[in-house]
């Protein structure tokens, strides 16, 4: 991987890994379409690390939620009431939420790792998410605020982002997806989204951390690596904040059009 690529694909991940239209599918679909012949290995990793660095946009853009939720959450375990406060119960529906993708990520590991080096797998599996986002603006009634959110809604959410640990299914657009599916309001459904990305983001970076350290050719790697880590941390800021402000007033109707348009093209060129 050389420097510009490192630097296309990291802009490439800020841009996409908050939207609702895969960063996965489109990190592993842009070196099909430049022509790019990329060790499978090392663009996993890079790919997974791309995503510690919109874990720190993230985690810069909900700072203080994060840390009101943490608070009130320790405050919860050191009264002995860990379900008495609002946002204590907030931190273990994050926590519940998290635990399906954990499990089906350590299972299916090796399987999701060859997902990634297959375009036309990828490209179908953007048809899932542009199905997904197109039913929920459909028939989902938008009507719930956050506060309102129950241990059965999170557990269904976490499942939807199980769903979504392949390329070409959102993560972002699966749990939205899901969160409205429970009849949350768009804006909710996308705050508690990208709340439990922390988790599950954090935890994928350190597994990818421990693979990249096993690498015998790290030292030239990371002075590749880095630029495209700044480039995606730089770029996942301001999509979170455009994001956040465009569906308080708009549908996601036009990222499932996108989707479906770019996984039938892609599809479409191993057909003809």
């Amino acid at each position: 991987m050389s420097l510009l690529q490192a630097i296309i694909l990291g802009i490439i991940q800020g841009l996409t890994e908050f939207l609702p239209i895969s960063s996965s599918a489109h990190l592993t679909l842009a070196p099909y379409w430049f022509g790019w012949q990329l060790p499978t290995q090392e663009t996993f990793i890079f790919d997974v690390l791309v995503q510690v660095a919109s874990l720190i946009a993230v985690i810069a853009y909900f700072f203080q939620d994060l840390l009101n939720i943490l608070h009130a959450w320790l405050q919860g375990l050191w009264k002995r009431k860990p379900f008495d406060e609002p946002l204590a119960r907030r931190g273990w529906q994050l926590i519940l939420a998290t635990l399906p993708a954990g499990m089906i990520g350590l299972l299916f590991k090796d399987q999701v790792e060859a997902a990634f080096s297959n375009p036309q797998l990828t490209a179908a599996f953007l048809l899932v998410t542009a199905g997904f986002l197109f039913l929920v603006e459909k028939i989902g009634k938008k009507e719930r605020s956050l506060e309102t959110l129950q241990w059965k809604d999170a557990l269904f959410i976490g499942l939807a982002q199980a769903v979504a640990i392949f390329p070409g299914i959102s993560r972002s657009g699966a749990t939205i997806a899901g969160g409205m599916a429970r009849d949350l309001e768009r804006p909710a459904a996308t705050r508690f989204a990208f709340l439990m990305s922390v988790p599950i983001m954090l935890a994928a970076g350190l597994a990818a951390s421990v693979d990249l350290l096993s690498l015998p050719n790290l030292m030239q790697l990371l002075p590749v690596y880095l630029p495209g880590l700044l480039a995606s941390a730089i770029v996942s800021y301001v999509s979170i904040r455009w994001l956040m402000r465009y569906v308080a007033r708009r549908s996601l109707l036009i990222f499932s059009f996108y989707c479906a348009l770019v996984g039938l093209i892609t599809l479409l060129t191993f057909w003809v």
